[in-house]
This record gives structure tokens, C-alpha cells and sequence, in this order.
């Protein structure tokens, strides 16, 4: 007998397997012997009142075993014979879209700039070591994109419910946890997705696909306003339709369509700070307790939004338990991020605050500066990026070392004479960031602070640290496709794909648009 049972419980009430067993029994009446197996269908954190509730969707076995799998298994076939599509790029918009395409019986090429996911560790690794940015493998190129050492979140606000699912289910049969299927907020770890990308890079090749690293994309083959290939910097030449999921720091590829006249247009983005606090003052503020999480419960979240002067002010890209990690894909830039391991055990907690930037924002925010390209050029906010990333770099001393200011003081603009101990290990440099960051960021970034703090007592606070600067929240660049077709509108073969197309925002939309457009490729070969 099956049955599934919408239960609240407390956290020391679902700490494990065999007390939700305990719990099935007690709801059913069944005998403890009787219950099989438990499998947790949706699981949330009810933190709003002092007593904290877990709200557990369980389907229990009561005297039979559970199916062995937990999710539909794809059977990815052999394409070694079909017809070539290349996916350049290997994030999550390239990996899933391959993937798709196997599904569909099309042969994926996939190309991919950065190094395969094993060696691109060592060029992370030289960053905060070594101050050493390799601009081909670093937090934002190789194996994996952006997410893969970039905590790996898998948290979505789509709609499309069945896509979501397919993806976590996919992610699940190259290795994830199967927790990502019920958690409301999934996250993988940094620690456990390498290993996913290779399973899934490694299903590629068994199926009959190519995966090539360290090439690099110069330029597409295009005959007839019609994109037949790509040429690459290794001399090799690969033909076919291309999926375009370069990902939202490919700035030359972005520069290369704008000089070839392939029509893009400026998109509006989100710059700010990291801001890191002690992980055990977010448990206090958001579990309402002293004590912070307690035995039985997870490091705590937040999500804050408001309005400041007309723009969002938000968090992003909450890593609780995590790292601040610098981010930069070349020269003469500062840029951080945040991850998360698995466990989510550091002492720190840390997500984006931004600002949301409009592409008629461009004027104002370098105002004093000289502009780097015409206020309505669709490259703007991209130069405007590249700038603010400089500025930061310059004032950390032109090493990977971050400007840094504690919270409080920024919002009173005071320099910070001391920093608090923090997760970023290239190391920090007190810096007056309310100085010579742009006022139109920092003044909204203080009244957002200010709003937070009143809707979360404790959370604007000097223990907190204010590290420059995130600016890498999603692309500032859109590619024109067919809403339908999800072809470029001028360029038939060409499909722009993901987050640094414009078209998506984190790793599971990018994978879910991967899929899209592996889908309309298919459907354009079936065409008689």
C-alpha cells in the first residue's frame, strides 16, 4: 500500500529516514515494521513564527518496496550517424542542449573555450594564490560555466513546472542527490557538481557527440545570410547549425556580432557589492531565536528586495554557508561571487546586493568619466562593466585583492579602519566604496540597506562586510531571436542560447532554454 500524507512537522521530527518512519507510523497507524520506505515529495522550512516547522509532503510504503528509481531514466540512444549541431559553450545551456539533441537523435558538437572541469580547478586555484587570471579558465570559462564553482544553486522562479522537473531529474541521473527533487530551494554544492558535468560530458561522447576544449569560437561560417559552421582558434573548422550558449562573460563574442553587424541590443543588468556576514547572526535573525539553527536545521537563507529612487535593490545569489570567490575572466578587473558547498558549513553567509542598471542608465553612471562607447551603443552597460571592474581592481591594488567596508559604515560613509575576518581568500583592503563607487549605485544601495534593516533587525550591522564588486548578475547584452523558432531574426542556423544570450537567468533556466532550442533545431532537420 501507497501513501502520500501533507504533514508539519518540527525539525528534530524529519532529521532523518527512520524518524519520518516513526512519523508514518504514528499518522497511519501502522506498525513501525510496516513502513517500508519513506520517500519526501516536497519539503519546505516554515520560519515566520518562533517555532520553526518543516511542511513535508511524504509518500510512504506501507508493506511493499518502493520503485527502484525515483524519477524517469532517459535512455540516451547512439547518434554517431546523425547530423551535426554545434553548442558552443559548455554551461549549462550547451550541456543541456546536447544533451536534448542525443535525446532527438542529432549529433552535438560541442565546443568549449575554457578547460574540461578537472583542470579547470588548477586555474581557480591560481587566482587566490597567485593573483593569476588564466582569461580562457577561470569562475566564468570551462567545463560547466559560471555555476559549476559558483554554488550550483538550482532554484528557479519558472513557471514551466514540468521543464523544471526534467532538469533536476537529469541532473539526478548523472549523479546529483535526489534531494534536489523535493527541496524548495535546490542546491547541488561546488564540491558535488564537477563530478556531474563529467558524467554528463562522458554521456555525451558514449552517445556518439564530440566534446572539444580549449577552442575557442572566431568566428561564424556564414553563407547566404544562412550560419553553416564555425571557425575556431585551433585552425579547426566544425560544421553544422550553432547553438550559441557562450554565457553572460563572453564580452569578445559580443564585440565580434556587433562589429559583423549581426543585430543585439543592450539589456538591463544588476551591479553591486558581495555582502558576507557572520552565518550565525543570519540563523539568529532568521530563525528568530537566539540560538541560532539549532541542532536540526540547515544554515538559514534570505531574500530582500525593495525600491530605492525608481530601481530594485536585491539580494542574489544568497549562499549560506558559503565563500565570497573572485570572479574575474581577465586583466585589470575585480569581480566576486559567492558559492556554497553541499554542507553549506563555512562560519559565513553571503549573497549579491544590486542594484537594477537600465540601458538609459548608461550616461549617469559615467558621469565625470569619459564615455567608452555612445550612450545608446547596445555595448554600453557592457563598457560600463568593464569599467566598474577596473575602478575596483585599481583600488585593490591591482592584484585580486577586493576593496572591502564594513556595513554600517558604509551607509554612514566612513572609511573602515578595520575589517572583520573573511571567506575571500585572495585577501581585502579597507576601501571607501560610498567614494568612489557611482552615487547612482551607492546611494540606492543605502536606502535599500536601511529598508532591510528595519524588516530584519540586526541584519545592518558592522559585523557585516561590503566586498566590491558583483557585477557579472546576468549578460548586458541581448541576441535578437524568433520567439517561436528561437533562430537569430536575421541569420537562419544560428540559435542564441542562455544566460549570455539574454534569454535566461541561472543554471536551471539556461538548461531548460538549452533544451528549447535543442528542440526547434530538431524540428528545423525533421522539416521536409
Amino acid at each position: 500500500m501507497i501513501k502520500e500524507l501533507q504533514l508539519r512537522l518540527l525539525p528534530k521530527e524529519a532529521v532523518n529516514e527512520q524518524a519520518l518512519k516513526q512519523v508514518a507510523a504514528r499518522e497511519t497507524g501502522e506498525q513501525l515494521s510496516a513502513i517500508t520506505a519513506v520517500r519526501v515529495l516536497k519539503r519546505s522550512i516554515d520560519a515566520r513564527q518562533r517555532t520553526i516547522y518543516l511542511n513535508i509532503k511524504l509518500r510512504i510504503f506501507i508493506n511493499e518496496q518502493p520503485e527502484e528509481n525515483e524519477y524517469p531514466v532517459i535512455d540516451y540512444p547512439d547518434v554517431s550517424q546523425g547530423k551535426p549541431v554545434v553548442v558552443v559553450g559548455a554551461g549549462p545551456g550547451g550541456l543541456f542542449a546536447a544533451l536534448r539533441l542525443i535525446e532527438l537523435g542529432v549529433r552535438p558538437v560541442v565546443v568549449e573555450r575554457g578547460k574540461d572541469v578537472h583542470n579547470r580547478r588548477k586555474d581557480i586555484a591560481l587566482i587566490s594564490r597567485e593573483h593569476q587570471v588564466n582569461p580562457e579558465s577561470n569562475y566564468s570559462f570551462g567545463e560547466g560555466g559560471a555555476g559549476a564553482f559558483s554554488d550550483g544553486k538550482l532554484y528557479t522562479r519558472s513557471k514551466k513546472r514540468g521543464s523544471v522537473d526534467k532538469i533536476l531529474q537529469v541532473f539526478c541521473q548523472h549523479g546529483a542527490s535526489t534531494a534536489i527533487l523535493s527541496d524548495a530551494h535546490p542546491h547541488i554544492g561546488t564540491d558535488k557538481l564537477p563530478r556531474v558535468i563529467e558524467n554528463m560530458r562522458e554521456q555525451i561522447i558514449r552517445s556518439g557527440g564530440e566534446v572539444h576544449f580549449e577552442t575557442r569560437m572566431e568566428r561564424l561560417i556564414i553563407e547566404k545570410e544562412e550560419v553553416i559552421g564555425i571557425e575556431t582558434n585551433t585552425g579547426k573548422t566544425f560544421h553544422g547549425p550553432v547553438i550559441l550558449a557562450t554565457g553572460h562573460s563572453a564580452r569578445d563574442v559580443y564585440h565580434y556580432l556587433y562589429e559583423q553587424q549581426i543585430p543585439i541590443e543592450a539589456k538591463g543588468i544588476a551591479v553591486g557589492v558581495r555582502l558576507e556576514h557572520p552565518q550565525h547572526l543570519i540563523d539568529q535573525i532568521q530563525y528568530h531565536r537566539k540560538e541560532g539553527r539549532g541542532d536540526y536545521l540547515p544554515a538559514a537563507e534570505y531574500s530582500f528586495v525593495a525600491q530605492a529612487s525608481g530601481r530594485g535593490v536585491y539580494s542574489f545569489c544568497m549562499c549560506p554557508g558559503g565563500f565570497v570567490v573572485p570572479a574575474a575572466s581577465g586583466s585589470r578587473q575585480v569581480v566576486v561571487n559567492g558559492m556554497s558547498p553541499s554542507n553549506r558549513g563555512s562560519r559565513w553567509a553571503n549573497a549579491g546586493m544590486v542594484v537594477e542598471i537600465h540601458p538609459e542608465d548608461y550616461p549617469t553612471l559615467m558621469k565625470g568619466e569619459k564615455m567608452i562607447v555612445q550612450p545608446d551603443s547596445p555595448l554600453a552597460l557592457m563598457a560600463f562593466q568593464e569599467r566598474l571592474e577596473e575602478l575596483n581592481w585599481l583600488n585593490g591594488g591591482q592584484k585580486q585583492i577586493a576593496p572591502a567596508q564594513r556595513m554600517e559604515d558604509f551607509i554612514r560613509k566612513k572609511n573602515s579602519f578595520d575589517l572583520p575576518e573573511s571567506s575571500y581568500t585572495p585577501g581585502l583592503i579597507a576601501s571607501p566604496l560610498h567614494f568612489w563607487m557611482p552615487e547612482f549605485i551607492t546611494s540606492r544601495l543605502q536606502d535599500g540597506f536601511r529598508q532591510f534593516g528595519r524588516k530584519a533587525p540586526g541584519f545592518l550591522t558592522n559585523e557585516a562586510l561590503m566586498i566590491g564588486v558583483e557585477t557579472r548578475t546576468s549578460s548586458p547584452v541581448r541576441l535578437l531571436r524568433d520567439r517561436e523558432t528561437c533562430q537569430h531574426i536575421t541569420l537562419r542556423g544560428l540559435y542564441p542560447c542562455g544566460e549570455g544570450a539574454g534569454y535566461a537567468g541561472g543554471i536551471v533556466s539556461a538548461a531548460m532554454d538549452g533544451e528549447r532550442c535543442a528542440e526547434s533545431i530538431a524540428q528545423a532537420y525533421a522539416a521536409p
